[in-house]
C-alpha cells in the first residue's frame, strides 16, 4: 500500500473509532503512531519523533493563553456576572415579544466576551435564564434552543480559545483574528434574536410578555455590569491598541475576573480550589487533544498527503468558490459527529494549505483571517446539531423535563440563521475584514 493510500484509509478508521466512542485524542495518537511506524518502519525513530513533537508543540509560548482564558471563564462564573448580564439585558428587552429569550441571547454574548468557551457560556447562562424562561411560559423547545444557540457565541465573540488555537495552527495574527470575529459575532447575536422574534410571532401564545421596566431600574441594572465592560475593554481593547500582547491580556483578564469574584464575596477557598482544578483538567484535556492531532498530522505530513492534495485540487481547474463551498459543507457534516476543538485541530493543518493555494482575490493575510472566521462559524453550528451537539446536551440536562427531541427542534431556527450568515459572509468577505482594515489604516 502506498503512503498516500495509507493516509486516505486512516480517515475512515479514525471516524469509526470516534463512532465507537473512543476518546478523540487517543484515537488520533493511535492512528498517528501506527501510521508513522508503517511509513518510517523504525519504532525508535517514531518514539524520537514524539519527543521532538511534544517539546516543539508545548514550548510554544502562545499556548499559555489557553489556561489563562479558561481560568478567566471559571472566575467569571463564580463572580455572578452571568446573572448581572441577564438582568441588564432583560430590563431593556424583556417587555418585547420573545424579549426574555432575546435577553438570554444578549447575556450569552456578553458572557462570551469574558469567557471564551461555548460550553461554559451555555452551562452558566442556562442556570440563570432557564427559570425565568419557564416563569414566563416559554415552551421547552424555544427556551432550550435559544440558550444552546446563544452559548455558541462563547467561541466566536473574542476572546475565544478555539480562535487562538486556529491562529496558532494557521500561523495567523491572534489580535487581527479577534478583530475580525467581532462583527460576525454581533451578527450572530442579532440573527438569533430575529429568529426568536419570528418564532413568537408565528406562535403568538408561545410566551407571556413581561412588564416594561422603568428607566431608573434599567440604569441600576446597567450599572451592575460595569465589571464585565471593564474587563472586556481591558482585554480586547488592550490587545487592539497594542498595550498588551494576547498572552498578557489573558493574564490581565484572569486577574480582573478573579478580583471581581473575590470582591463579590463568592470566592471561598473551596471555590478557588475548584476553579483551579477545573482549569487544570480542561487544559490537560485540550493539550492531550492537541498532542494527538499533532501526532496524526505529522503522520499525514510524512505521507505528503496535504501537499499532494493541494496540487491535485489546483490542477482540477474548479472555481475556488466551489472548493470553499465543499469545504464548508464538509465542516458541517463533521460537526454532526465530532466536537469543535478536535475538528479544528484535525482539519486545519490539512485544509488550510489547500485553500491558501487557491486564488480568492485577496492577500494571504486577509484570506487567513476570513477563512478562520468562516471555519469557526460552521464549527459552532456543530455545537447545536445532532447527534453530537454538545450545547444541546448541556442545556437539555439543565432542563431535564424537556425531551431531547424538543431541544433538537428548538435549535433548528437558529441553525437556519447560522446558514444564512455563512452565505452572507462567504459572498461578502469585506464584512469580516472591514474592521481589520479600519484599525490597520489608523495605525
Amino acid at each position: 500500500m502506498s503512503d498516500i493510500a495509507l493516509a486516505l484509509w486512516s480517515f475512515p478508521v479514525l471516524l469509526i473509532l470516534i463512532f465507537l466512542r473512543a476518546p478523540i485524542a487517543l484515537a488520533m495518537l493511535a492512528i498517528g503512531f501506527a501510521g508513522s511506524y508503517l511509513v518510517i518502519g523504525t519504532p525508535a525513530m517514531v518514539l524520537n519523533q514524539l519527543k521532538t513533537l511534544t517539546y516543539g508543540t508545548f514550548s510554544n509560548y502562545s499556548f499559555s493563553i489557553i489556561p489563562l482564558f479558561l481560568l478567566m471563564g471559571q472566575f467569571a462564573t463564580l463572580s455572578g456576572m452571568s446573572a448581572s448580564l441577564f438582568r441588564a439585558a432583560e430590563s431593556f428587552l424583556g417587555h418585547r415579544r420573545g424579549g426574555v429569550a432575546m435577553s438570554a441571547v444578549g447575556a450569552c454574548a456578553g458572557f462570551g466576551a469574558i469567557c471564551g468557551s461555548s460550553l461554559a457560556t451555555a452551562a452558566t447562562m442556562g442556570q440563570v435564564a432557564l427559570p425565568e424562561l419557564r416563569r414566563y411560559g416559554y415552551p421547552g423547545s424555544l427556551a432550550t434552543g435559544a440558550l444552546a444557540a446563544g452559548g455558541t457565541l462563547g467561541i466566536l465573540i473574542p476572546p475565544s480559545v478555539i480562535l487562538v488555537i486556529y491562529a496558532i495552527l494557521a500561523e495567523q495574527n491572534i489580535e487581527k483574528l479577534f478583530v475580525a470575529a467581532l462583527i460576525p459575532g454581533i451578527l450572530a447575536a442579532i440573527g438569533y434574536m430575529i429568529a426568536i422574534s419570528i418564532w413568537v410571532r408565528v406562535s403568538p401564545n408561545a410566551a407571556v410578555v413581561k412588564d416594561r421596566v422603568p428607566w431608573g431600574e434599567r440604569i441600576v441594572a446597567l450599572a451592575g455590569i460595569w465589571p464585565v465592560l471593564a474587563i472586556f475593554v481591558a482585554v480586547v481593547g488592550g490587545i487592539y491598541v497594542g498595550i498588551f500582547t494576547p498572552t498578557e491580556a489573558a493574564a490581565v483578564g484572569a486577574a480582573g475576573t478573579g478580583l471581581t469574584a473575590a470582591l463579590s464575596g463568592q470566592m471561598s477557598v473551596a471555590r478557588l480550589r475548584q476553579a483551579l482544578l477545573s482549569t487544570a483538567t480542561s487544559t490537560a484535556m485540550i493539550f492531550l487533544i492537541i498532542l494527538g492531532a499533532g501526532v496524526y498530522n505529522n503522520f499525514l505530513a510524512l505521507t505528503q498527503l496535504p501537499q499532494n492534495a493541494s496540487v491535485w485540487v489546483a490542477e482540477q481547474g474548479v472555481s475556488p468558490w466551489w472548493v470553499m463551498v465543499a469545504v464548508l459543507l464538509m465542516y458541517l457534516v463533521f460537526g454532526c459527529i465530532m466536537d469543535s476543538l478536535s475538528m479544528v485541530l484535525l482539519t486545519v493543518p490539512i485544509i488550510f494549505p489547500i485553500m491558501a493555494a487557491l486564488d480568492f482575490g485577496m492577500s494571504p493575510n486577509d484570506f487567513g483571517l476570513w477563512f478562520g472566521i468562516l471555519v469557526l462559524i460552521v464549527v459552532e453550528v456543530g455545537l447545536i446539531t445532532p447527534p453530537v451537539g454538545m450545547n444541546l446536551f448541556i442545556i437539555n440536562k439543565l432542563a431535564d423535563q424537556v425531551p431531547i427531541g424538543q431541544t433538537y427542534r428548538g435549535a433548528l431556527p437558529f441553525v437556519v440563521t447560522d446558514m444564512i450568515r455563512v452565505v452572507i459572509l462567504t459572498a461578502f468577505p469585506g464584512i469580516t475584514l472591514w474592521l481589520v482594515w479600519v484599525i490597520d489604516g489608523l495605525r
